[in-house]
């Protein structure tokens, strides 16, 4: 498909109640609110054009912004595009989504992760931690530093009360992707999800609620799910 059929495509099915609801969790403007599961029959139809998926990215446009990380190649990205993608992002579905399951399925997904959650900017820095989630739950263990992972777990419990209200959405996050996908640290992630307590984190005008780090990997845990890899981070 060419890049002016897509964009027609988005905005015949995009509505005005769909952009209601995506502006009460933060999506900005330009964007058609177009809903996933119609994103989800293009991507079908399309199913993967690297080319085109910069083209979608590039527009700026919201619905086609989430829709370029479902064609991409991950293995195609370079640092530098993956970096303007983040610099670029409209808001929390394409910074902590789109981009952080690309990031995590290139070649450069944790020195990527380790450079963003540095980041001053919130959304850089939650994108950083959500693709670091997202090489766990990708990554067998034997390639993974537990060393450098316990070392964030302590960080995040340092530092989550000072950071920014998404980037402690992503911390929290973490926090329960290394317990429920590295089995030598479920343990380890319930203690420091006790700690975490309940992470206060404003949701916008949304009924949406933060997990609990220590009842989200109970759960895992108790479906016997603890360690099971996902085959990608794209979702």
């Amino acid at each position: 498909m060419e890049l002016a059929e897509v964009m027609k495509f988005l905005e015949a099915h995009g509505s005005e109640q769909t952009k209601k609801v995506l502006k009460r969790h933060g999506a900005k403007e330009p964007f058609f609110g177009v809903k996933i599961s119609d994103l989800k029959v293009l991507q079908k139809k399309i199913k993967k054009d690297h080319e085109l998926a910069l083209k979608l990215y590039q527009t700026g446009n919201g619905d086609a912004m989430y829709l370029a990380a479902l064609i991409a190649d991950p293995s195609r990205f370079t640092p530098d595009i993956l970096n303007e993608w983040v610099e670029q992002a409209t808001w929390y579905m394409v910074s902590d989504y789109a981009v952080a399951w690309m990031a995590a399925e290139s070649p450069f997904g944790l020195s990527l992760a380790r450079e963003w959650i540095r980041s001053n900017k919130e959304f850089i820095a939650s994108a950083g931690w959500f693709s670091y989630a997202s090489v766990l739950a990708i990554r067998p263990n034997e390639t993974l530093n537990l060393d450098e992972i316990r070392a964030m777990l302590e960080y995040i419990t340092d530092n989550i009360n000072d950071a920014p209200n998404r980037v402690r959405y992503a911390m929290n996050n973490f926090v329960i992707a290394a317990g429920s996908f590295v089995p030598a640290l479920t343990d380890e992630c319930k203690v420091y999800g006790d700690l975490l307590g309940n992470v206060e984190v404003d949701m916008g005008e949304t009924s949406c609620k933060v997990p609990h780090a220590r009842q989200y990997i109970e759960k895992v845990e108790a479906k016997g799910l603890i360690g099971r890899k996902k085959k990608r981070a794209l979702c």
